[in-house]
């Protein structure tokens, strides 16, 4: 299927000029525009602004407040619970992850739970916001109920990532940034827009049937755990996923589990509530609160040098470094554009006319 490039220069700008039109403030919508655009340059495609309709959805529905007032709940000098006051999560998260990097710069080390979110775009650009600032950073999001356990048929957990991003000296950072569940959905929302089918191991249907339909989700069926199976070891990706729910929810006082409130607006979120709106978990570590920072870096460089160097199975396909492929398709798509399937271009032309807003 064909795509259209463009500007993200141009893309940044609309979509800022669209969540202004909203009501956020012009400082969180550039902020929020960088969270989404950061997504189709480093390839995250289903991460984009192909997820802007679905926040405009949300905020139609009173399920999303344009203007939070993200405060401090509770905290130490290490740590911070934040409510996010139902704000969007590509506010809320980079406003906590400031406030965990300031403790970071005061103790060495910094961790903030959050509630009362939405979601938050890709996990990366925020533990990558600790790079900034010479340290090691974490982010955690829980999310959508879409993934059953290993032998479960129930949708009881989230695509639940997880982000870390570390600083080097010469090397380009490391920036690993992964769903705990074998596919996002965002991913089957491409392959739907392309009509094509899934991998294998991807999803079950309603009765725990291994199936390849892309509407799987839309049909009664699940996400599986990172590992698809039992015997590829699903049961490690359902221990991710579940760590990540206990950080972001069960920790800050958001709600967990199968009472995450969904992502599409058109479905009602749980009548029975455990916590406030979405979780997130952020965190920033000061290098030198554990080692020089310099040695640190050069070993860090070390490691890259060293793993990049592992004799590859096929010569053609070099081993690679985590973040290494959202760089490379980072720089390449800063000069040549950002491509967008024709099913978002449709999306965005909607939102243009209905916002007045000039695509």
């Amino acid at each position: 299927m064909e795509t259209m490039l463009f500007d993200y220069v141009r893309l940044q700008q609309f979509t800022q000029e669209i969540l202004q039109a909203m009501g956020h403030s012009a400082e969180d919508a550039s902020l929020a525009a960088d969270v989404l655009i950061s997504a189709d340059l480093r390839g995250v495609d289903s991460h984009g602004v192909a997820r802007l309709r679905g926040y405009v959805n949300l905020w139609k529905a009173k399920r999303m407040n344009a203007t939070p007032n993200v405060k401090i709940v509770h905290e130490t000098p290490s740590t911070a619970t934040v409510d996010g006051d139902l704000g969007l999560g590509l506010v809320v998260a980079p406003k906590a992850m400031r406030i965990a990097m300031e403790k970071a710069e005061n103790v060495g080390t910094g961790w903030v739970a959050i509630r009362n979110s939405n979601h938050f775009g890709i996990a990366g650009y925020h533990a990558m916001m600790a790079l900034e600032r010479n340290m090691i950073g974490m982010a955690l999001t829980n999310a959508t109920p879409t993934t059953a356990p290993t032998f479960g048929k129930e949708k009881m957990l989230g695509t639940n990532p997880i982000a870390m991003a570390f600083p080097t000296e010469k090397q380009p950072p490391m920036v690993a940034d992964f769903s705990t569940t074998t596919a996002a959905v965002g991913k089957l929302e491409i392959l739907q827009r392309k009509n094509l089918d899934t991998p294998q191991g991807w999803i079950q249907d309603k009765e725990g049937n291994t199936i390849t339909d892309a509407h799987g989700l839309k049909k009664g069926g699940a996400l599986l755990p990172l590992g698809s199976d039992r015997e590829h070891s699903s049961h490690k990706g359902y221990c991710l996923g579940s760590i990540v729910d206990i950080l972001c929810a069960v920790l800050s006082g958001a709600n967990y589990g199968p009472w995450v409130p969904p992502f599409l607006a058109f479905l009602e979120p749980s009548a029975h509530q455990v916590g406030k709106g979405i979780g997130h978990f952020v965190g920033a570590m000061r290098i030198d609160a554990f080692r020089p920072a310099e040695e640190f870096k050069q070993h860090m460089d070390n490691w890259i040098e060293t793993f990049r160097a592992c004799t590859p199975i096929d010569a053609k396909q070099k081993v690679q470094i985590p973040g290494d492929y959202e760089r490379e398709t980072t720089a390449e798509r800063i000069v040549s554009g950002i491509p967008l399937l024709p099913a978002v271009v449709d999306d965005l032309q909607n939102l243009a006319q209905e916002f007045s807003v000039a695509l």
